[in-house]
């Protein structure tokens, strides 16, 4: 990914990034897989699945330092030109939705 900024002049333009979620973790250095602190907004535990639908706030990822919360190399870009995916937001979003829903009522069944 660092060839390919190089190879786009990032440095000279600094272009504003929207992209899949995985590409933005790569940009911002943290870990791909299956991962403890995942998110690159917050400080979200992936595997702490008993808070996952409770826990409302989850506290803002403060810094990308290398070896915490899963920052594994130097970002690539500044986080603050990130724009999130809206479209993977809303699936998302859409799909919990449905799978909380009831699926004996005539509203699950309409979809």
């Amino acid at each position: 990914m660092k060839i390919l900024m190089e190879a786009i002049s990032y440095d000279k333009f600094k272009w504003q990034i929207c992209g899949d979620l995985n590409v933005i973790a790569l940009l911002l250095g943290l870990k791909q897989g299956f991962t403890k602190h995942c998110c690159i907004i917050c400080e979200w535990d992936s595997r702490a699945r008993s808070l996952h639908y409770s826990r409302i706030y989850w506290p803002a990822r403060k810094s990308l330092e290398l070896g915490i919360m899963n920052v594994e190399n130097q970002p690539l870009v500044e986080p603050s030109i990130i724009f999130l995916p809206s479209m993977h937001l809303k699936v998302g979003l859409m799909k919990h939705f449905v799978q909380a829903m009831n699926q004996e009522e005539a509203a699950f069944t309409y979809l």
